[in-house]
């Protein structure tokens, strides 16, 4: 068991519950319940964990630490901990000096922004147990110190109490079979270690307005914590007891519904998006919300290889009311904001993610002929956007290929920037941009036929550019900056999307032989693939430290599991697509990848690992573009009845 293997919950809204096998906050954001205001935005933490321990004859002992400042642990619940898993929902065993134990489980409602928790002796005894909430009440990504604006009220009504501690700010409700007392109190300083790492604010106070006290042989302890965001109230106005029984067995009735855990991860990610109808892919949590290029990327496994085909129609419906000059937003800022337009292939992806679902809806019988005039307008309004000029400099140039990038702006997925300062700019003709852009006008042609003469212009053109035959690989940027002739050679992954991850490769069978040979001797990881090689001079081995120098790595040697899609894809194709060819590619390369992240979060695969091993996990610790590579790997590498047969230099995936 690994006691810093981090843990999610999720409640279809973009709120969470999240934390550490162990008990110990080490992030800002480790909490019992966060909800959104705005689904999926406008995040805030209202219960960020507990106190508890155990009163018996033989004495008292916690079930529950804390970090304090100056990195002290106390109490020593933590060290009780004998086992934890995420089966069927969070679960944890403490075990007693006196033989008693303690089980602990967490189940967060589907729908509603509240979370339970309960907790039972596994042999009979006399035993209390007390609780006691903390609570912030405040934006997720912020802490919050000892104030005098906090209400500290309690009013009671059977089973359930009502906080509202700031006006303006969602009310915290709670339900316990136990015996409340009001006792108000603040706990100080208490020490998140991962933030501090990363160089932001790390010290928090939280309040406590009283405890429960349960009499715990007698009966399942339970408490549970709901919102007044989005409809948890009704929830709330039922016997503890009761919402127990009712919520984890409609939750373990909808577990079961998930062929593997990773199906059930993905199933986190998707979250409903303003009306009751709109859906969406959360890009990360804890600090995500939904963002462009993220979510059609993860569209492609969550929904289509995970079956979910009604999701992939809501999201791609969704998102195609918001084309705008061809293109479609990266994000939408927090509180309501206009949408941000500054991505190059969130469009692109979106084209991509549109082809597929079309396919797979005609081969599972499931076609919507009402849908295909929406998707193809989007399509269609996305390429021509595109081809005939739009923001950033995005273009179509007179060979065909699409131009893109000003200074100052981050189009790419490389998109990291500090202050005025964009790391990896690659303004002019990015690779993956070309893959993406000839694919798309391919799929186009679906609606416009015409739109096949300019993809085939722009092969001849990238064909003629962007392979350096001496070195047998791509070059990452063409025209430079703009200026025609100038490229740019660092080894990056970006190359692979001409051969795998997309439904056409650009490449002829040696040529892309040899990408695929050159990227996995260099860039290849137990834990995905490297952003840069680190026989590259920029090559940075580990992602860490403040702000600058987090962003100064973050595509400079990072690893980054989601490419690993287009990596396995590109590598089974230039193996024949056999059935040997697969089992190969999953025992060799799917296996240890899903297992690298199972050891920090289970079920889960993460944003980033360091470029240097062991390869650490790092960044946002669930992030669904990984999830859903990883589902479309495992839906690509099953093995079929009959080998298939590729035809030579055949480009278009069968």
């Amino acid at each position: 068991m690994n006691h810093a293997a981090e843990w999610l919950e999720t409640d279809a809204l973009g709120g969470y519950a999240m934390g550490r096998a162990d008990g110990i906050r080490t992030r800002r954001y480790h909490a019992l319940l966060t909800v959104s205001r705005t689904p999926p935005t406008e995040r805030m933490t209202l219960v960020n964990g507990i106190d508890a321990w155990v009163e018996t004859e033989d004495g008292t002992y916690a079930i529950s630490s804390q970090r304090y400042t100056p990195d002290v642990t106390h109490p020593d619940g933590a060290g009780r901990l004998i086992s934890f898993s995420t089966e069927p929902w969070p679960t944890w065993r403490f075990s007693l000096p006196n033989g008693l134990e303690v089980t602990q489980e967490l189940i967060m409602a589907h729908g509603s922004p509240l979370v339970a928790l309960s907790w039972t002796l596994s042999n009979p005894a006399i035993a209390t147990l007390i609780v006691r909430p903390l609570l912030s009440v405040r934006d997720t990504h912020h802490c919050t110190r000892e104030n005098g604006a906090f209400n500290f009220a309690s009013p009671v009504a059977g089973q359930r109490i009502d906080w509202h501690p700031y006006e303006g700010l969602p009310t915290v409700s709670a339900v316990t079979n136990g015996e409340f007392t009001p006792d108000a109190t603040w706990y100080r300083n208490f020490q998140y270690d991962e933030e501090r790492a990363r160089g932001l604010d790390f010290v928090e106070d939280l309040a406590s307005p009283g405890y429960m006290r349960f009499a715990l042989g007698d009966e399942r302890a339970v408490l549970a914590f709901g919102s007044d965001t989005a409809g948890a109230s009704r929830l709330l106005d039922q016997p503890a007891l009761t919402l127990w029984e009712r919520l984890s067995r409609a939750e373990r009735d909808r577990r079961a519904t998930f062929r593997t855990p990773l199906h059930r991860a993905a199933d986190m990610y998707l979250v409903r998006r303003g009306t009751d109808d709109g859906r969406t892919i959360v890009a990360g949590y804890p600090w995500f919300a939904d963002w462009g290029r993220d979510t059609f990327i993860a569209l492609r496994g969550i929904c289509i290889a995970g079956d979910r085909l009604p999701d992939a129609r809501a999201i791609l419906l969704e998102w195609a009311e918001h084309v705008s000059e061809g293109m479609l937003p990266n994000f939408f800022p927090e509180g309501g904001s206009s949408a941000e337009y500054n991505s190059v292939d969130a469009s692109l992806w979106y084209v991509i993610a549109v082809h597929d679902y079309l396919r797979a809806s005609a081969a599972r019988t499931q076609t919507n002929a009402a849908d295909e005039p929406a998707l193809g307008r989007a399509v269609t309004a996305i390429v021509a956007g595109y081809a005939n000029g739009t923001r950033f400099g995005i273009r179509a140039d007179d060979d065909g290929l699409l131009a893109a990038g000003v200074h100052g702006v981050q189009l790419t997925w490389m998109d990291a920037k500090v202050g005025d300062w964009v790391v990896t700019p690659r303004i002019g003709k990015p690779v993956e941009i070309q893959a993406l852009w000839i694919n798309a006008l391919r799929v186009a042609a679906r609606w416009e036929p015409q739109w096949l003469e300019l993809a085939e212009k722009a092969q001849k053109s990238f064909m003629a550019q962007f392979w350096d035959e001496d070195v047998g690989v791509l070059c990452d940027v063409v025209d430079v900056d703009h200026t025609s002739g100038v490229v740019d050679r660092s080894v990056r992954p970006n190359q692979l999307f001409a051969v795998g991850g997309l439904p056409w490769t650009l490449l002829d069978d040696e040529q892309a032989l040899r990408v695929v040979q050159h990227c996995e001797s260099q860039l290849w990881t137990s834990a995905g693939l490297r952003s840069l090689s680190p026989n590259e001079e920029a090559y940075v081995g580990h992602y860490g430290g403040d702000t600058l120098q987090r962003d100064g790595s973050y595509h400079q040697g990072t690893v980054w599991p989601w490419l690993a899609g287009a990596f396995i894809d590109a590598w089974v194709r230039v193996h024949g697509s056999t059935n040997a060819a697969k089992h190969e590619a999953r025992e060799r390369f799917l296996t240890p990848l899903l297992a690298h992240y199972e050891h920090s979060a289970p079920g889960h695969l993460g944003e980033i690992a360091d470029g240097d091993a062991p390869h650490v996990p790092n960044g946002c610790p669930f992030q669904a573009w990984s999830v859903g590579e990883a589902l479309r790997l495992i839906d690509a590498l099953q093995e079929t009845a009959v080998p298939q047969k590729v035809e030579p230099k055949a480009r278009r995936r069968a």
